[in-house]
């Protein structure tokens, strides 16, 4: 590994825990046709970024031109990770509208890309993200891929089968990137074997909206307990209320190990 690319992932895994605490706001795309709306949150993005900025999580996940609008006061402050992908799991759309050279000339301290595996598009999609691993060796930038499996039915859905989450693990790494986003599949003997046979971090996402923010801490401790190097969270944080104590009741899991329950005390929500 290049000493470039060493000190920007030691700026992402800084805390003495050697975990990473993130979170995401990158999901505009995913809610453009959702009849539902779009969350007020992303609505209001100026705000929730602040919010999470306030927590001090150890990174935020932003597409380029939120970054370029909005990211000045926390420049330098807060380990910055450009977002590539617009993309949704039907293949309804599927472009990068970023490249790691713009990563640079941001400041960013890794670039990511978002994949979606199993189904007929899963080479094209491993392809992009080859592609741009190969991109981000010329300026020593870490790449992290934000992988999911899909199932099919009347609708694509995630999938959370030990199987799946194993395959989309072995495929992110092949293609050669740094670090791994991908879902806990709530197996955690199942979790333990995909993380002893991965030899780079696997973080997990925050998932689907759980039903309270206990809910959503309890699963990031289990995936914790068993292996994961940390988490990137979105709407379980900036969804959930509160955001900047959410925050700090994330980080209390993540990286001081507390329960659930002591968590959410120590953010000052129970």
């Amino acid at each position: 590994m290049s000493i470039g690319k060493q000190v920007r992932l030691n700026r992402l895994f800084s805390h003495p825990s050697g975990k990473l605490c993130s979170i995401a706001i990158d999901h505009f795309f995913n809610y453009a046709d959702d009849t539902s709306g779009m969350p007020e949150p992303l609505r209001h993005i100026s705000r929730t970024l602040a919010e999470v900025a306030e927590g001090r999580p150890d990174a935020i996940t932003l597409q380029r031109g939120i970054v370029a609008s909005l990211w000045e006061p926390y420049a330098g402050r807060i380990p910055l990770i450009l977002q590539c992908s617009v993309i949704r799991p039907d293949d309804s759309v599927n472009e990068q509208i970023a490249d790691p050279e713009d990563a640079v000339r941001l400041g960013a301290d890794a670039f990511a890309i978002a994949a979606f595996v199993r189904g007929e598009t899963q080479g094209k999609q491993l392809k992009a993200v080859a592609d741009h691993v190969k991109k981000a060796e010329r300026y020593a930038m870490p790449v992290i891929v934000h992988i999911y499996p899909r199932r099919f039915g009347e609708r694509v859905e995630f999938s959370f089968e030990p199987d799946d989450i194993a395959w989309a693990v072995r495929c992110a790494l092949e293609c050669g990137v740094d670090v791994i986003k991908t879902p806990f599949c709530g197996d955690a003997s199942a979790f333990r074997q995909i993380v002893d046979n991965c030899p780079i971090p696997i973080v997990v996402a925050g998932g689907p909206k759980t039903n309270s923010l206990g809910d959503f801490l309890a699963m990031i401790r289990a995936a914790i307990d068993n292996g994961a190097a940390g988490t990137t969270a979105g709407r379980n944080v900036w969804g959930a209320g509160h955001t900047t104590q959410s925050l700090i009741a994330l980080k209390a899991v993540v990286h001081q190990g507390l329960t659930p329950g002591a968590a959410l005390c120590k953010g000052n929500l129970q």
